[in-house]
């Protein structure tokens, strides 16, 4: 399967409300993996911080900034 070179409005059709509130752990760690803007992780770890607090989804976050800085380099 042929993965697209270009990112835009793939993140629309994905918002953040539904990567956050999915009924399950894969879903989440799959919306995590589908964000490419460092803002919208802020978005999740705020979200997580108030109201679900999953530390397994916390760190799923940690490790896509850790990809999105590396990427920066």
């Amino acid at each position: 399967m042929e993965k697209s070179a270009d990112n835009n409005g793939g993140d629309d059709e994905f918002p953040p409300e539904k990567r956050r509130e999915a009924p399950n752990h894969r879903l989440i760690t799959a919306g995590v993996a589908t964000i490419s803007e460092m803002e919208k992780l802020r978005e999740c770890v705020a979200y997580e911080n108030t109201h679900q607090n999953r530390t397994q989804i916390l760190g799923r976050v940690q490790w896509k900034a850790e990809e999105l800085r590396e990427n920066e380099k």
